[in-house]
């Protein structure tokens, strides 16, 4: 009785060398049209690609990284899946690094410092080549951690004033001062303060619009409401609703985030409070719905897609030794006046 030999789990295996040769090029070209997919002319990568898919090649990317000391990884660290202000920076990441032949490893840390240390500790396991980090404010651990490790660092949505990592952003405590100021010029009087989540960011650019009405003389900490709570259309519903039960002469309120702000624009319909004329609403970050509200919102614009763009960007330049002048980049907000202020 004859004894069937063990099939090596390698048979039968599609090769890079066999998508090679049934485009007619090198392995060389092969591996640098789908690890730098910008440096090989459109039409070559095309028919690579294709190549890859006919023999069902697929890239093993563990030998790879062996071969190069690259693992064409980078770690992305962002708080919420939920809130589209992370989707849209998602959006931008990942436009740049498909340009440049790397995918992410997406982290969601639940708003929460033990929760980022963990998730950092795990994917450093992965030999990333560099992190995409959501603010500046990490626990101590984590700032160690980063040290000792040494990988380029991109700090997002908002700017660090130096120091060896890198950011992309904008001075949330400005954006919320700005809010703060167009009320005030805008004649009220009587000016509220929601937050909700309560991030660090929040609380950022509660303390600049809290800042501008301190500077007009107008700040009353009697009409601000702080929550935990998650921020959502409802919620900001019923807070507006508490709000002016307990203060009836309130006639401006800033929203820590346009949800919030969208839901406060209908309890105002719902209890006949005419905006802006009764009550001036300004919310945060110009979400798609805050266009479409009746009257349509004014709130603090982002550049939420263009700050995931530049953070990849300034990676990539960094990975592929280029000198970076510009480490931390401001990318600014705008003040869009709509009809409720």
């Amino acid at each position: 009785m004859s004894v069937r030999k063990p099939r090596s789990p390698h048979a039968g295996r599609v090769t890079m060398q066999d998508v090679a040769r049934r485009v007619g090029v090198s392995a060389i070209t092969v591996s640098r049209a789908l690890r730098t997919p910008d440096k090989v002319a459109e039409a070559l990568r095309l028919r690579i690609v294709q190549a890859c898919e006919e023999l069902g090649y697929v890239p093993n990317h563990a030998a790879s990284a062996l071969a190069s000391a690259r693992s064409q990884t980078i770690v992305v660290l962002i708080p919420s899946l939920s809130n589209v202000v992370f989707v849209d920076i998602l959006a931008g990441i990942k436009e740049v690094l498909d340009r440049h032949g790397y995918h992410m490893l997406i982290g969601v840390t639940g708003y929460g410092p033990d929760e980022e240390e963990g998730l950092l500790r795990k994917y450093l396991q992965h030999s990333p080549d560099g992190l995409i980090l959501t603010g500046i404010d990490h626990s101590p651990s984590v700032w160690e951690l980063l040290r000792a490790r040494g990988l380029p660092t991109v700090h997002t949505i908002e700017t660090l004033d130096g120091g060896e990592h890198m950011s992309v952003g904008f001075s949330q405590f400005d954006s919320g001062y700005a809010a703060g100021r167009h009320l005030v010029e805008r004649g009220c009087r009587r000016i509220g303060i929601v937050g909700a989540q309560l991030d660090p960011r929040s609380l950022r650019r509660c303390e600049g619009c809290r800042q501008a009405l301190r500077d007009a003389g107008l700040y009353d900490a009697a009409l601000e409401i702080m929550t935990p709570e998650k921020s959502s259309i409802g919620l900001g519903a019923s807070l507006l609703q508490d709000l002016h039960a307990a203060h009836p002469d309130c006639d401006a309120v800033f929203f820590c985030n346009d949800d919030l702000a969208q839901g406060a624009v209908f309890q105002c319909g719902r209890l006949g409070l005419a905006v802006p004329q009764r009550m001036a609403i300004v919310g945060f970050h110009d979400l798609a719905g805050s266009a479409w509200t009746t009257p349509p919102l004014s709130t603090i614009a982002t550049p939420r897609y263009q700050i995931g763009a530049a953070a990849a960007g300034l990676l990539m330049r960094h990975l592929a030794g280029e000198a970076v002048a510009e480490r931390h980049v401001d990318l600014g907000f705008t003040l869009v006046q709509r009809e409720t202020s």
